[in-house]
């Protein structure tokens, strides 16, 4: 099926990586129109690239992590007009890592386990945690059918753990494209579930991927989740 990109931040770090991939794939990048409006660039911008694709009627495609709930009720609200794919990491991996842990916090009785999610990234990177970690959060608490309180980069004393809570802890430094690891751990025994990223190249291949799909959905809000089925 043939595929063009319109690219809201060309220049930006995912906009090449995607570009670079689309030449490999043989997808087209187009400066006007085009199959889906693809965003990742900064939450400040969220706005107008709603109002583009909206104004156009095409699909919009949203990787820009950080957002905050403002940011993800006008994804909502536009997705009553365009489709609509929300994915903090386009990785198919970390969309399967997902699934993974929900599964296992299904499985795990949240009295005997803890979670905890741990993240590197490159020193460049803004935001922490991760928007991957808090989706990997949000696909336990699926799992376990409840909220859970976040336990954010502890420091100091007197921080025993709340049982059911999830822990977060982010590491900056170098040129680390994304690690992340869920550690599931449990009376003498542990489960850990990870993924490595090893470039962006991955993420620009996902992005395609959810294009692809996107192009073919009627309004509505959509996952990566959707995207491996």
């Amino acid at each position: 099926m043939a595929l063009s990109l319109n690219l809201f931040a060309p220049d930006g770090r995912m906009g090449r990586a995607i570009a670079d991939a689309a030449r490999e794939e043989g997808v087209s990048i187009v400066t006007e129109g085009g199959d889906v409006l693809v965003d990742f660039s900064a939450p400040d911008a969220l706005r107008q690239s709603i109002d583009a694709a909206v104004s156009a009627g095409m699909p919009l495609l949203v990787g820009t992590t950080g957002l905050d709930e403002g940011h993800k009720d006008l994804l909502a609200s536009a997705a009553q007009d365009i489709p609509v794919l929300y994915a903090p990491n386009t990785s198919l991996g970390v969309a399967l890592l997902a699934d993974l842990v929900e599964r296992a916090a299904r499985v795990l009785g949240r009295d005997d386990w803890d979670i905890e999610i741990l993240e590197a990234h490159h020193r460049k990177k803004a935001d922490a945690p991760s928007g991957t970690a808090l989706h990997l959060g949000l696909a336990a608490e699926r799992g376990r059918d409840e909220d859970a309180k976040d336990e954010m980069g502890r420091c100091g004393t007197g921080l025993a753990r709340e049982t059911g809570s999830i822990g977060y802890a982010a590491v900056r430094g170098g040129t680390v494209a994304g690690d992340h690891d869920v550690l599931f751990l449990g009376p003498d025994e542990r489960l850990i579930l990870s993924h490595r990223a090893e470039s962006r190249a991955i993420f620009a291949r996902g992005a395609i991927a959810a294009a692809r799909f996107l192009k073919a959905q009627s309004p509505g809000l959509y996952a990566m989740s959707d995207v491996i089925g």
